[in-house]
Protein backbone atom coordinates (compact mmCIF):
# COMPACT_ATOMS: atom_id res chain seq x y z
CA UNK A 1 0.00 0.00 0.00
CA UNK A 2 1.63 3.71 -1.07
CA UNK A 3 1.85 6.15 1.58
CA UNK A 4 -0.24 8.95 1.55
CA UNK A 5 0.33 12.30 -0.19
CA UNK A 6 1.57 14.98 1.99
CA UNK A 7 -1.29 17.39 3.08
CA UNK A 8 -1.69 20.51 1.12
CA UNK A 9 -0.34 23.61 3.10
CA UNK A 10 -2.89 26.13 4.45
CA UNK A 11 -0.57 29.06 2.26
CA UNK A 12 -0.20 27.06 -1.22
CA UNK A 13 -4.68 26.35 -0.44
CA UNK A 14 -5.23 30.39 -0.12
CA UNK A 15 -2.45 31.16 -3.01
CA UNK A 16 -4.66 28.59 -5.27
CA UNK A 17 -7.77 29.72 -4.19
CA UNK A 18 -7.19 33.30 -4.90
CA UNK A 19 -6.19 32.49 -8.74
CA UNK A 20 -9.26 30.38 -8.76
CA UNK A 21 -11.91 32.98 -7.52
CA UNK A 22 -10.31 35.57 -9.73
CA UNK A 23 -10.22 33.58 -12.65
CA UNK A 24 -14.02 32.69 -12.45
CA UNK A 25 -15.02 35.94 -10.99
CA UNK A 26 -13.40 38.01 -14.49
CA UNK A 27 -15.81 35.72 -16.31
CA UNK A 28 -19.06 35.23 -14.40
CA UNK A 29 -18.89 39.25 -14.54
CA UNK A 30 -20.24 39.35 -18.06
CA UNK A 31 -21.11 35.95 -19.59
CA UNK A 32 -24.38 35.33 -17.80
CA UNK A 33 -26.03 38.82 -19.20
CA UNK A 34 -24.19 38.95 -22.23
CA UNK A 35 -27.67 37.95 -24.40
CA UNK A 36 -29.56 40.33 -22.31
CA UNK A 37 -27.19 43.50 -22.89
CA UNK A 38 -26.65 42.87 -26.69
CA UNK A 39 -30.02 42.09 -27.30
CA UNK A 40 -31.83 44.77 -24.77
CA UNK A 41 -28.99 47.83 -25.11
CA UNK A 42 -26.83 47.45 -28.13
CA UNK A 43 -29.75 46.07 -30.25
CA UNK A 44 -28.28 42.97 -32.42
CA UNK A 45 -30.54 40.72 -33.48
CA UNK A 46 -30.32 36.56 -32.38
CA UNK A 47 -27.85 35.84 -35.09
CA UNK A 48 -25.23 38.68 -34.62
CA UNK A 49 -25.20 37.91 -30.84
CA UNK A 50 -24.72 33.72 -31.45
CA UNK A 51 -21.89 34.98 -33.29
CA UNK A 52 -20.07 36.90 -30.82
CA UNK A 53 -20.83 34.33 -28.57
CA UNK A 54 -19.29 31.66 -31.18
CA UNK A 55 -16.28 34.15 -31.88
CA UNK A 56 -15.95 34.22 -28.05
CA UNK A 57 -14.72 30.06 -27.66
CA UNK A 58 -12.16 31.03 -30.54
CA UNK A 59 -9.47 31.14 -28.14
CA UNK A 60 -10.05 27.63 -26.81
CA UNK A 61 -9.17 26.26 -29.95
CA UNK A 62 -5.92 27.90 -30.51
CA UNK A 63 -5.15 27.24 -26.90
CA UNK A 64 -3.63 23.72 -26.81
CA UNK A 65 -1.63 24.69 -29.98
CA UNK A 66 0.26 28.02 -28.27
CA UNK A 67 -0.47 28.13 -24.85
CA UNK A 68 -0.10 25.27 -23.91
CA UNK A 69 2.92 24.47 -26.13
CA UNK A 70 4.30 27.44 -23.90
CA UNK A 71 3.47 26.34 -20.82
CA UNK A 72 5.00 23.06 -21.11
CA UNK A 73 7.81 23.53 -22.90
CA UNK A 74 8.70 27.62 -22.64
CA UNK A 75 7.73 29.74 -20.23
CA UNK A 76 6.41 29.54 -16.60
CA UNK A 77 2.74 29.19 -16.49
CA UNK A 78 2.07 32.12 -13.90
CA UNK A 79 4.25 34.18 -15.99
CA UNK A 80 1.79 32.87 -19.45
CA UNK A 81 -1.16 33.52 -17.13
CA UNK A 82 0.12 37.17 -15.32
CA UNK A 83 0.50 38.77 -18.88
CA UNK A 84 -2.52 37.18 -20.61
CA UNK A 85 -4.78 38.72 -17.81
CA UNK A 86 -3.85 42.18 -17.59
CA UNK A 87 -3.90 42.05 -21.54
CA UNK A 88 -7.08 40.78 -21.09
CA UNK A 89 -8.39 43.42 -18.33
CA UNK A 90 -7.68 46.05 -21.27
CA UNK A 91 -9.50 44.71 -23.89
CA UNK A 92 -12.54 43.43 -21.74
CA UNK A 93 -12.69 47.17 -20.46
CA UNK A 94 -13.81 48.18 -24.16
CA UNK A 95 -16.46 45.98 -24.36
CA UNK A 96 -18.55 48.67 -22.02
CA UNK A 97 -18.34 51.16 -24.48
CA UNK A 98 -18.42 49.37 -28.34
CA UNK A 99 -22.04 50.23 -29.91
CA UNK A 100 -21.28 48.82 -33.11
CA UNK A 101 -21.86 45.33 -34.05
CA UNK A 102 -18.33 44.80 -35.98
CA UNK A 103 -16.13 46.25 -33.00
CA UNK A 104 -17.84 44.41 -30.57
CA UNK A 105 -17.28 41.01 -32.52
CA UNK A 106 -13.55 42.14 -33.36
CA UNK A 107 -13.23 42.45 -29.66
CA UNK A 108 -14.75 39.37 -28.39
CA UNK A 109 -12.33 37.62 -30.72
CA UNK A 110 -9.32 39.22 -29.53
CA UNK A 111 -10.65 38.83 -26.08
CA UNK A 112 -11.11 35.37 -26.51
CA UNK A 113 -7.69 34.61 -27.52
CA UNK A 114 -5.90 36.20 -24.90
CA UNK A 115 -8.47 35.11 -21.89
CA UNK A 116 -9.37 31.13 -23.28
CA UNK A 117 -6.12 30.02 -22.44
CA UNK A 118 -5.80 31.17 -19.05
CA UNK A 119 -8.96 28.90 -17.82
CA UNK A 120 -7.41 25.29 -18.88
CA UNK A 121 -3.54 26.59 -17.43
CA UNK A 122 -5.38 27.52 -13.87
CA UNK A 123 -6.12 24.28 -13.45
CA UNK A 124 -2.78 22.68 -15.13
CA UNK A 125 -0.84 24.58 -12.63
CA UNK A 126 -3.05 23.78 -9.77
CA UNK A 127 -2.41 20.13 -10.93
CA UNK A 128 1.14 20.55 -10.99
CA UNK A 129 1.01 21.67 -7.00
CA UNK A 130 -1.24 19.79 -5.28
CA UNK A 131 -0.39 17.00 -3.67
CA UNK A 132 -3.22 14.64 -3.92
CA UNK A 133 -5.43 15.40 -7.09
CA UNK A 134 -8.55 13.90 -5.87
CA UNK A 135 -7.96 15.06 -2.33
CA UNK A 136 -7.15 18.59 -3.50
CA UNK A 137 -8.03 19.96 -6.50
CA UNK A 138 -12.23 20.33 -5.07
CA UNK A 139 -10.69 22.44 -2.78
CA UNK A 140 -9.09 24.63 -4.30
CA UNK A 141 -11.59 25.06 -7.73
CA UNK A 142 -14.68 25.37 -5.66
CA UNK A 143 -13.38 29.15 -4.86
CA UNK A 144 -13.72 29.68 -8.67
CA UNK A 145 -17.66 28.95 -8.15
CA UNK A 146 -17.34 31.00 -4.71
CA UNK A 147 -15.80 33.90 -7.24
CA UNK A 148 -18.55 33.46 -9.65
CA UNK A 149 -21.55 34.08 -6.95
CA UNK A 150 -19.94 36.61 -5.33
CA UNK A 151 -20.29 38.71 -8.73
CA UNK A 152 -23.24 37.62 -9.87
CA UNK A 153 -25.33 38.57 -6.84
CA UNK A 154 -23.29 41.93 -6.83
CA UNK A 155 -24.42 42.96 -10.19
CA UNK A 156 -27.57 41.70 -9.53
CA UNK A 157 -28.04 43.84 -6.56
CA UNK A 158 -26.20 47.10 -8.57
CA UNK A 159 -28.84 46.08 -11.34
CA UNK A 160 -31.68 46.00 -8.58
CA UNK A 161 -30.38 49.86 -6.58
CA UNK A 162 -28.86 51.43 -9.34
CA UNK A 163 -30.49 50.67 -12.56
CA UNK A 164 -34.19 49.89 -11.62
CA UNK A 165 -36.48 52.91 -12.21
CA UNK A 166 -39.13 52.92 -9.25
CA UNK A 167 -41.76 53.16 -12.01
CA UNK A 168 -42.07 52.17 -15.38
CA UNK A 169 -43.90 49.47 -17.29
CA UNK A 170 -42.29 45.74 -17.20
CA UNK A 171 -40.76 46.59 -21.14
CA UNK A 172 -39.03 50.25 -19.56
CA UNK A 173 -37.50 48.61 -16.78
CA UNK A 174 -36.06 45.59 -18.12
CA UNK A 175 -34.51 48.31 -20.97
CA UNK A 176 -32.84 50.37 -17.88
CA UNK A 177 -31.49 47.21 -16.29
CA UNK A 178 -29.86 46.45 -19.81
CA UNK A 179 -28.14 49.35 -20.14
CA UNK A 180 -26.72 49.03 -16.58
CA UNK A 181 -25.56 45.65 -17.85
CA UNK A 182 -22.46 47.80 -19.12
CA UNK A 183 -20.94 47.81 -16.06
CA UNK A 184 -20.25 43.82 -15.70
CA UNK A 185 -17.38 44.85 -18.16
CA UNK A 186 -15.49 47.25 -16.43
CA UNK A 187 -15.93 45.55 -13.21
CA UNK A 188 -14.87 42.25 -15.28
CA UNK A 189 -11.49 44.37 -15.95
CA UNK A 190 -11.02 45.30 -12.80
CA UNK A 191 -10.58 41.90 -11.43
CA UNK A 192 -8.45 41.33 -14.43
CA UNK A 193 -5.79 43.49 -13.52
CA UNK A 194 -5.64 42.46 -9.74
CA UNK A 195 -5.46 38.77 -11.54
CA UNK A 196 -2.66 39.60 -13.78
CA UNK A 197 -0.59 41.05 -10.74
CA UNK A 198 -1.68 38.12 -8.81
CA UNK A 199 -0.36 35.52 -11.19
CA UNK A 200 3.20 37.44 -11.62
CA UNK A 201 3.82 38.48 -7.70
CA UNK A 202 2.10 35.80 -5.66
CA UNK A 203 1.60 32.81 -7.67
CA UNK A 204 3.78 29.77 -6.76
CA UNK A 205 6.55 29.43 -9.89
CA UNK A 206 5.72 26.36 -12.44
CA UNK A 207 8.38 25.86 -14.75
CA UNK A 208 8.22 24.32 -17.93
CA UNK A 209 8.55 20.57 -18.66
CA UNK A 210 11.87 19.54 -21.20
CA UNK A 211 11.18 15.59 -20.28
CA UNK A 212 10.58 15.45 -23.92
CA UNK A 213 11.42 16.74 -27.18
CA UNK A 214 8.16 15.62 -28.84
CA UNK A 215 5.37 18.75 -29.37
CA UNK A 216 3.16 18.38 -26.79
CA UNK A 217 0.11 19.09 -28.21
CA UNK A 218 0.74 16.29 -30.71
CA UNK A 219 1.33 13.83 -27.47
CA UNK A 220 -1.82 15.22 -26.18
CA UNK A 221 -4.25 14.26 -29.12
CA UNK A 222 -2.43 10.55 -29.45
CA UNK A 223 -3.46 10.18 -25.86
CA UNK A 224 -7.28 11.00 -26.44
CA UNK A 225 -7.46 8.62 -29.64
CA UNK A 226 -8.12 6.02 -26.69
CA UNK A 227 -10.86 5.09 -24.61
CA UNK A 228 -11.97 6.49 -22.07
CA UNK A 229 -10.91 10.24 -23.38
CA UNK A 230 -11.45 9.07 -27.09
CA UNK A 231 -15.89 9.15 -25.51
CA UNK A 232 -15.08 11.69 -23.23
CA UNK A 233 -14.20 14.13 -25.73
CA UNK A 234 -16.60 13.02 -28.21
CA UNK A 235 -19.88 13.60 -26.17
CA UNK A 236 -19.00 16.55 -24.99
CA UNK A 237 -19.12 18.42 -27.87
CA UNK A 238 -22.79 17.94 -27.82
CA UNK A 239 -23.01 18.62 -24.15
CA UNK A 240 -21.03 21.78 -24.84
CA UNK A 241 -23.50 23.07 -26.78
CA UNK A 242 -26.56 22.24 -24.20
CA UNK A 243 -24.35 23.75 -21.46
CA UNK A 244 -24.20 27.15 -23.80
CA UNK A 245 -27.86 27.02 -24.11
CA UNK A 246 -28.12 27.81 -20.35
CA UNK A 247 -25.44 30.71 -20.59
CA UNK A 248 -26.51 32.17 -23.75
CA UNK A 249 -30.55 32.73 -22.58
CA UNK A 250 -31.07 31.71 -18.76
CA UNK A 251 -30.39 35.04 -17.46
CA UNK A 252 -32.61 36.53 -20.58
CA UNK A 253 -35.49 34.14 -19.32
CA UNK A 254 -35.07 34.87 -15.75
CA UNK A 255 -34.86 38.01 -15.61
CA UNK A 256 -38.39 38.47 -17.75
CA UNK A 257 -39.89 36.27 -15.19
CA UNK A 258 -38.50 38.49 -12.27
CA UNK A 259 -39.92 41.25 -14.11
CA UNK A 260 -43.09 39.68 -14.95
CA UNK A 261 -43.88 38.06 -11.95
CA UNK A 262 -43.61 41.05 -9.59
CA UNK A 263 -44.86 42.87 -6.93
CA UNK A 264 -45.75 39.39 -5.37
CA UNK A 265 -44.00 39.15 -1.40
CA UNK A 266 -42.22 35.94 -2.79
CA UNK A 267 -40.97 37.48 -6.14
CA UNK A 268 -40.07 41.03 -3.92
CA UNK A 269 -37.92 38.47 -1.20
CA UNK A 270 -35.83 37.19 -3.91
CA UNK A 271 -35.03 40.21 -5.24
CA UNK A 272 -34.00 41.54 -1.95
CA UNK A 273 -31.34 38.61 -1.70
CA UNK A 274 -30.31 38.21 -5.78
CA UNK A 275 -31.02 41.23 -7.21
CA UNK A 276 -32.63 41.78 -10.34
CA UNK A 277 -31.47 40.43 -14.30
CA UNK A 278 -31.34 37.00 -14.09
CA UNK A 279 -27.69 36.46 -13.07
CA UNK A 280 -27.94 36.60 -9.33
CA UNK A 281 -30.67 33.97 -9.57
CA UNK A 282 -28.43 31.98 -11.11
CA UNK A 283 -25.41 31.87 -8.62
CA UNK A 284 -28.34 29.22 -6.78
CA UNK A 285 -26.60 26.78 -9.46
CA UNK A 286 -23.30 27.98 -8.18
CA UNK A 287 -23.74 27.94 -4.69
CA UNK A 288 -25.17 24.24 -5.42
CA UNK A 289 -21.72 23.58 -7.22
CA UNK A 290 -19.68 24.44 -4.26
CA UNK A 291 -21.58 21.57 -2.64
CA UNK A 292 -21.44 18.98 -5.24
CA UNK A 293 -17.54 19.28 -5.95
CA UNK A 294 -17.01 19.39 -2.23
CA UNK A 295 -18.84 15.99 -2.26
CA UNK A 296 -17.12 14.82 -5.23
CA UNK A 297 -13.88 15.95 -3.33
CA UNK A 298 -14.70 14.01 -0.50
CA UNK A 299 -16.09 10.81 -1.34
CA UNK A 300 -15.88 10.67 -5.43
CA UNK A 301 -12.46 8.53 -5.03
CA UNK A 302 -14.48 4.93 -4.99
CA UNK A 303 -17.14 6.22 -7.82
CA UNK A 304 -16.93 4.89 -11.08
CA UNK A 305 -16.44 8.08 -13.37
CA UNK A 306 -18.78 6.72 -15.84
CA UNK A 307 -21.60 7.14 -12.94
CA UNK A 308 -20.42 10.69 -11.75
CA UNK A 309 -21.00 11.87 -15.49
CA UNK A 310 -24.47 9.99 -16.21
CA UNK A 311 -25.41 12.00 -12.82
CA UNK A 312 -24.59 15.24 -14.69
CA UNK A 313 -26.29 14.43 -18.18
CA UNK A 314 -29.49 13.59 -16.36
CA UNK A 315 -29.33 16.81 -14.56
CA UNK A 316 -28.71 18.79 -17.67
CA UNK A 317 -32.34 17.12 -19.19
CA UNK A 318 -34.10 17.64 -16.11
CA UNK A 319 -33.16 21.56 -15.71
CA UNK A 320 -34.08 22.30 -19.39
CA UNK A 321 -37.72 20.29 -18.97
CA UNK A 322 -38.53 22.59 -16.11
CA UNK A 323 -37.82 25.62 -18.26
CA UNK A 324 -39.43 24.15 -21.21
CA UNK A 325 -42.70 23.90 -19.07
CA UNK A 326 -42.25 25.94 -16.58
CA UNK A 327 -46.02 28.23 -17.61
CA UNK A 328 -47.47 24.63 -16.57
CA UNK A 329 -47.15 25.78 -13.24
CA UNK A 330 -49.03 28.29 -11.14
CA UNK A 331 -47.79 31.48 -11.36
CA UNK A 332 -47.37 31.80 -7.77
CA UNK A 333 -45.16 28.51 -7.89
CA UNK A 334 -43.22 29.30 -10.65
CA UNK A 335 -40.32 31.61 -9.41
CA UNK A 336 -39.95 29.25 -6.31
CA UNK A 337 -39.69 26.03 -9.10
CA UNK A 338 -37.25 27.32 -11.13
CA UNK A 339 -35.32 28.25 -7.49
CA UNK A 340 -35.40 24.64 -7.08
CA UNK A 341 -34.27 24.18 -10.48
CA UNK A 342 -31.11 25.80 -11.17
CA UNK A 343 -28.98 24.36 -8.45
CA UNK A 344 -29.35 21.43 -11.16
CA UNK A 345 -26.30 23.39 -12.38
CA UNK A 346 -24.05 22.65 -9.60
CA UNK A 347 -24.77 18.64 -10.48
CA UNK A 348 -24.26 19.34 -14.16
CA UNK A 349 -20.90 21.12 -13.29
CA UNK A 350 -19.44 19.23 -10.97
CA UNK A 351 -20.09 15.50 -11.91
CA UNK A 352 -19.93 16.34 -15.71
CA UNK A 353 -17.22 18.80 -16.85
CA UNK A 354 -15.51 19.27 -13.11
CA UNK A 355 -14.96 15.34 -13.31
CA UNK A 356 -14.35 15.73 -16.72
CA UNK A 357 -10.86 17.36 -16.51
CA UNK A 358 -9.99 15.25 -13.71
CA UNK A 359 -10.24 11.80 -16.34
CA UNK A 360 -8.15 14.28 -18.72
CA UNK A 361 -5.34 14.77 -15.74
CA UNK A 362 -5.61 11.03 -14.79
CA UNK A 363 -4.90 9.86 -18.22
CA UNK A 364 -2.65 12.12 -19.92
CA UNK A 365 0.66 11.69 -19.87
CA UNK A 366 2.29 13.76 -16.80
CA UNK A 367 4.52 16.06 -19.55
CA UNK A 368 1.94 16.86 -21.76
CA UNK A 369 -0.84 17.38 -18.99
CA UNK A 370 -1.15 21.33 -19.53
CA UNK A 371 -1.83 20.71 -23.63
CA UNK A 372 -4.82 17.84 -22.97
CA UNK A 373 -6.34 20.19 -20.43
CA UNK A 374 -6.01 22.89 -23.20
CA UNK A 375 -7.15 20.12 -25.66
CA UNK A 376 -10.24 19.38 -23.61
CA UNK A 377 -10.83 23.30 -23.24
CA UNK A 378 -10.11 23.25 -26.92
CA UNK A 379 -13.63 20.77 -27.30
CA UNK A 380 -15.61 21.99 -25.07
CA UNK A 381 -14.66 25.55 -24.54
CA UNK A 382 -13.90 25.87 -28.27
CA UNK A 383 -15.57 23.82 -30.57
CA UNK A 384 -19.16 23.41 -28.55
CA UNK A 385 -19.48 26.35 -27.44
CA UNK A 386 -19.15 27.64 -31.14
CA UNK A 387 -21.55 25.38 -32.39
CA UNK A 388 -23.80 25.76 -29.21
CA UNK A 389 -24.07 29.62 -29.69
CA UNK A 390 -24.91 29.18 -33.35
CA UNK A 391 -27.43 26.53 -32.63
CA UNK A 392 -28.87 28.83 -29.47
CA UNK A 393 -28.89 31.68 -32.03
CA UNK A 394 -30.53 29.85 -34.48
CA UNK A 395 -33.29 28.18 -32.35
CA UNK A 396 -34.16 31.57 -30.59
CA UNK A 397 -35.01 32.38 -34.21
CA UNK A 398 -36.83 29.70 -34.74
CA UNK A 399 -38.72 29.80 -31.59
CA UNK A 400 -39.66 33.74 -32.00
CA UNK A 401 -42.78 35.00 -33.44
CA UNK A 402 -44.13 38.54 -33.82
CA UNK A 403 -40.40 39.37 -31.60
CA UNK A 404 -41.41 37.29 -28.60
CA UNK A 405 -39.67 34.41 -27.47
CA UNK A 406 -41.27 30.78 -26.59
CA UNK A 407 -38.80 29.45 -24.26
CA UNK A 408 -41.36 26.65 -23.92
CA UNK A 409 -39.96 25.71 -27.48
CA UNK A 410 -36.38 27.02 -27.01
CA UNK A 411 -35.45 24.96 -24.07
CA UNK A 412 -37.13 21.89 -25.52
CA UNK A 413 -34.56 21.13 -27.66
CA UNK A 414 -31.42 21.10 -25.60
CA UNK A 415 -33.98 18.61 -23.15
CA UNK A 416 -34.37 16.40 -25.89
CA UNK A 417 -30.22 16.63 -26.89
CA UNK A 418 -29.27 16.08 -22.85
CA UNK A 419 -31.33 13.10 -23.47
CA UNK A 420 -29.89 11.65 -26.22
CA UNK A 421 -26.14 12.52 -25.11
CA UNK A 422 -27.00 10.72 -21.19
CA UNK A 423 -28.12 6.96 -23.40
CA UNK A 424 -25.25 7.30 -25.69
CA UNK A 425 -23.19 7.60 -22.46
CA UNK A 426 -24.64 4.58 -21.01
CA UNK A 427 -23.63 2.73 -24.03
CA UNK A 428 -20.42 4.08 -25.20
CA UNK A 429 -17.92 5.02 -21.74
CA UNK A 430 -16.44 2.23 -20.35
CA UNK A 431 -16.75 1.65 -16.76
CA UNK A 432 -13.15 2.04 -14.81
CA UNK A 433 -13.23 1.21 -11.41
CA UNK A 434 -11.37 3.81 -9.31
CA UNK A 435 -9.08 2.69 -6.46
CA UNK A 436 -11.11 3.88 -3.08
Amino acid sequence: MSDPAPRLSAGLHARLSLMMFLQYAIWGAWLPLLWPFLTGSRGFDAQQVSNIFAVGAVGAIVAPFIAGQIADRYIPTQVFLGVSHLLGAALVWQLAWLESYGSFLLFSLVYSLIYAPTLSLTNSLAFHHLPDRDRDFGKVRLWGTVGWIVVGITLGQWLLRVHTPADGSAAEVLAAQQAGMADAFRLSAVLGGLLGVYCLLGLPATPPSRESHTAAPLRAVKATLRQPLLMLFLISVPVSCIHQFYFVHASGFLAQKQVELGGSRIAEAINAVFGVGGAGLMTLGQVAEVIVIGLIAAYGRGVARKWLLMAGLAAYAVRMAVFAYIDLFPEGAQLPVLMATIPLHGVCFGCFIFVAFMVVDEEAPHDVRASAQSLFNLVFVGLGIIVGSLIAGRVAIWATTDGVISYGRLFWVPMWASLVCLALMGVGYPRKKIDP
